[in-house]
């Protein structure tokens, strides 16, 4: 009998450049082929299910396959699927930007379409630079934390602080310089953190546009969390020296954190925020950079002044995706989300105090559905993140951690029972090394 999984892999191999991937590794490594997907799981086509327990790079929040989104799109598709928004709009999109507006930190008023994360994050740059030019100011230069990750095309990679991204790319890069993220999630570290900011604002701070940050945790950045007391404090300082405050909440929004926007947590309003992610529920690709009047009003001119902001996708705004992100709110307004969150979040907590009595057990840490568990004594060439994943596929768990970083970011539809499997499976796995 033909293994069908066997068949799909080899017939990926022959022509499929796989991302984040050294190619050669699948000499031995597993390619799981996908067949079909529903709720938190996945199923190869042996129909094996596989808990994703990192909702699939981190955008199926509703799960997969969720009917009531699945719907919507196949209602639109019989409607318009795609039209330019230069020129033109249609109600999906002006729909969904109402809706953005109204649910994001009070200020952010204009809302620019785009079709990915570190294009969002583009976006931002352009703009915040953009911004200081129109008014006659040059700033080339741009700030960002220590540890950060933004994204993976030029301008997105500048501004990120993972060397494993962007150090062969160093001379292609736009300038960008560090200011220390706090060292853990105390207000002390915060304080401590904002202390250096001021420094490096009060000294280059006219050459500098925009500081960029992800608010509360850094993603790829081993999911290193921060107390919210940096963020207030820090948008106090960039205001006073005229430095934009770039919120990148391509991961951190839509619930994940605890609240609809990391931001939030920090009574803040940053000058931009990124989103992307969640906002289709992981169906199709959208992002928006979100601004304020006053950066908007800075490129509001008659058409010789050269003032305008050119910069476009051929998908930007797409009805399908943007009925997809509109369904994704729905869900929302349609229960409490994040109370039910909030519960989970508590369990999972909960869970995660065994990890503490293991020698190879550094820290644990959570924010929101994010929860992390960072290993110790290890180096780059053992490779455990590898074991770890290896042993959830057998288990029938996704587990994909960032190197001695095994975490935790599952669909908030997940159940007692899948939080369960999830935790005792990165467990036992841990056990294991």
């Amino acid at each position: 009998m033909i293994n069908k999984n066997a068949q799909i892999v080899t017939e990926d191999l022959k022509n499929i450049w796989h991302p984040c991937t050294q190619m050669k590794d699948y000499e031995t490594l597993p390619l799981i082929p996908i067949n079909r997907a529903k709720g938190v799981y996945l199923y190869d086509f042996e129909d094996k299910s596989y808990i994703d327990a990192i909702s699939s790079w981190w955008v199926n929040i509703f799960g997969h396959v969720n009917e009531h989104i699945s719907s919507k799109i196949k209602e639109q598709l019989d409607t318009l699927e795609h039209v330019l928004l230069a020129g033109f709009t249609h109600k999906p999109a002006v729909n969904l930007a109402e809706k953005i507006v109204n649910l994001t930190p009070k200020g952010l008023d204009k809302v620019f379409f785009a079709d990915n994360g570190s294009s969002a994050v583009e976006v931002a740059l352009k703009m915040s630079f953009h911004y200081h030019k129109n008014r006659g100011e040059n700033r080339p230069l741009f700030l960002s934390l220590t540890n950060s990750y933004h994204g993976e095309t030029i301008g997105a990679l500048s501004v990120g602080d993972v060397e494993l991204y962007k150090e062969t790319y160093a001379p292609l890069l736009i300038a960008c310089i560090q200011t220390p993220v706090p060292k853990d999630q105390t207000e002390v570290s915060a304080k401590v953190a904002i202390i250096e900011l001021e420094k490096i604002l009060e000294e280059r701070g006219r050459e500098i546009s925009a500081f960029i940050v992800e608010p509360l945790v850094q993603g790829a950045g081993s999911m290193h969390m921060y107390h919210p007391l940096y963020l207030t404090l820090a948008k106090k300082i960039c205001e006073k020296y005229g430095v934009h405050l770039i919120a990148d909440e391509i991961m951190t929004g839509f619930g994940r954190t605890g609240t609809m926007f990391a931001c939030e947590q920090a009574d803040i309003t940053p000058d931009f925020m990124t989103i992307s992610k969640g906002l289709t529920g992981g169906y199709l690709p959208l992002a928006l950079t979100l601004t304020t009047l006053d950066v908007y009003n800075a490129f509001y001119c008659d058409y010789g002044e050269y003032k305008a902001f050119l910069h476009s996708h051929s998908y930007t705004g797409n009805p399908l995706a943007c009925t997809a992100a509109l369904a994704t709110l729905e869900l929302f307004e349609a229960s409490d989300v994040l109370g039910e969150n909030q519960k989970k979040s508590a369990y999972i907590l909960e869970k995660l105090e065994k990890f503490n009595s293991l020698t190879n057990v550094k820290e644990v840490r959570q924010t929101g559905m994010i929860a992390a568990i960072e290993l110790k004594g290890y180096t780059v060439k053992e490779r455990i993140g590898l074991k770890v994943y290896e042993y959830g596929l057998e288990q029938g768990v996704l587990l994909r951690p960032l190197g001695h970083i095994v975490y935790f970011m599952p669909p908030y539809i997940i159940d007692y029972d899948e939080i369960d499997k999830m935790i005792d499976t990165a467990y036992e796995a841990i056990v294991r090394l």
